[in-house]
Formats: C-alpha cells, structure tokens, sequence
C-alpha cells in the first residue's frame, strides 16, 4: 500500500499513544539504569511476544502476527538491546516506527526512517510513549501492542530507538558580529543577552555563535529548536522556550518574517542570534495590535533537528 506522509502518520501514532494511556507495570530494559522511565515501562506479555518481526534495527520492518490480534492491555517486548546510551528524563529522542493493525495485520504505514523523519520528543515517565521506551538504549528495537478504543482498533508499533539529542546547540563556537547583543550561557545552555548601549539596527542581522555539521533548514521545513527572545529597547525577555523546559516546533517553521531569515540556510547543532527590525517581526507600531509592534527583536536560537516537508 501507499505509505502515508510522515507528518499525518507521526499524528496518528501520537493520537493513538495518547488514547492508549495505561499505567506502566514494570518490564524495565535490562541493561539501563534505574529510573523512574525504568519503573514506567510496560510490561511483556502474550500479544507483544506473538509478533514476529523481520528487518534490520534502524530501518523499515515487518511484522506478522495470527490475526484478530486480541490485545486487552498495553504491552511491550524488547526485541533488539541496543549498545548505546540509556534514555533519561532529560532525553529528546529519535526514533522511528512501523505500525500495523491488529485486527487484519494491514500495514498502516512507517514514518521516522530516511526522509520521513520524526522530531526528536521529550520522554515522561507518565506518557503512553514512556511507557513504550522506558528507559531503552540507543540502538534497541521494541515492538508495542495497543489495545483497540472508540475511535480506532487496537494497533502494533514496531519502534527503533535510534538517537538522543541534546537539548542545547553543539556546534563550535563562532565570534559573534561585531555591535551584536552580548549571549552568556549558563551551565544547561540557556542563554542571557545584554544588549549594547547603541540604537537598534534598522536592517535584520544575523550572526551564527556556533556552527553546527548537520543538515540545512530549508523553507517549508519544521525545526525543532530552543528560542530566548529579548525587546532590544527594554532589554527583558519576553519569551523562551527554556523557561517553559521544552524544545519547540512549529509546523512548517510559521514564525515572523525575520525569525524565518535566520533559520534558512543554517545548520543543525547550530546557534544564531538575529536581531530582527519591526518590519520583520510585527509591524512598526500602529500597524497591529501586537503587543511588540513597533519593537525591534533579539532572539538566540539552537537548532537541535529538523524535519523536511512531506
């Protein structure tokens, strides 16, 4: 069959961990740590066991199973162990999936392998997708079963574990632009500026702090990055990603005209700082009723993935 495109099937798997939500019972990852991702990992059992599965770790797989498939819980077996790190609460994890329905066997699709690829997510204890990986290892293929629910019949998940990422750009450090805001970063990576004791710039400008080796953003694409916005005219913050202690990602990198400037063309594991005219954020004041019409913007950003559009 078609594969779907890896933006509706990353929805649909999202959807149905969601609608999933059992309480984890043990069934930790022999080889990694103790933790409270450890604990929440569901347990192996009959239906998870029954499928058998073929393909090599880290690509698309197939799965077979004697069908209906009667799946009463949540279940998860760990097929492959993989010989890298551990996750952690403080993971933002790539991985890839094949799913199936249990009911006919049908391949639904895959999505998280070669151009499909999905974000890295943030993985809590208390998540259906926490309670799939636990506390896997880099490198580990793990097959899930989920039971059916009102909007949709029970399903198997075929997931590969295949990297964690840093929640803070890696690449090396690069001398900021001369008359640039000042960046501190603190022992996490979360940023501070200081902005220089000048008139803001009416043109946008762009400097790269560190520079990254992976692969380019590209218009249409969705990032996903830490941001920490400053008001050049105040100096305070007005918004960050760091303060909400998550990454983010907006679909198709919808941001204001001068945001989007500084993200195309720049690498992942990179850091830039952009400083960004009324013109390229929210209208000179007058032209919009956003709170920042009118001011001119400082962002630092760090690129931590990026996923092309479908």
């Amino acid at each position: 069959m078609r594969t779907r495109s890896a933006f509706a099937l990353s929805a649909l798997t999202l959807s149905a961990l969601a609608l999933a939500g059992c309480a984890g019972t043990g069934g930790e990852s022999p080889s990694a740590d103790d933790s409270a991702l450890c604990a929440a990992a569901a347990p192996s059992g009959k239906g998870s066991e029954a499928i058998k599965v073929e393909g090599t770790t880290g690509e698309a797989s197939t799965a077979t199973f004697a069908t209906p498939l009667e799946i009463k819980t949540l279940e998860r077996t760990v097929l492959v162990e993989g010989d890298g790190e551990a996750i952690s609460e403080d993971s933002l994890v790539a991985y890839a999936l094949s799913a199936f329905n249990a009911d006919t066997g049908e391949e639904l699709g895959t999505v998280g392998y070669g151009d499909g690829l999905i974000l890295p997510s943030a993985i809590a204890p208390e998540s259906p997708l926490g309670q799939v990986l636990g506390c896997a290892t880099v490198g580990s293929r793990i097959v899930a079963t989920f039971p059916s629910s009102v909007n949709a019949p029970g399903e198997v998940y075929i997931l590969d574990v295949l990297d964690t990422v840093d929640t803070a750009a890696w690449g090396e450090p690069q001398d900021a632009e001369p008359g640039m805001p000042t960046v501190t970063l603190d022992e996490d990576g979360m940023p501070s500026v200081t902005i220089p004791d000048a008139p803001a710039p009416e043109a946008i400008e762009i400097s790269v702090l560190k520079q990254g080796d992976g692969e380019k953003v590209t218009a249409g694409d969705t990032t996903l990055l830490q941001y920490y916005g400053v008001n050049w005219a105040t100096g305070e913050a007005f918004d960050s990603s760091w303060s909400r202690g998550s990454a983010y990602s907006n679909p198709g990198n919808q941001y204001v005209a001068g945001f989007v400037q500084a993200l195309e063309g720049q690498t992942v594991g990179s850091q830039v700082l952009v400083v960004i005219p009324p013109a390229l954020a929210y209208g000179e004041a007058g032209e919009s009723e956003h709170q920042l019409a009118g001011q001119t913007l400082v962002f630092v950003i760090d690129i931590l993935a990026n996923a092309h559009a479908a």
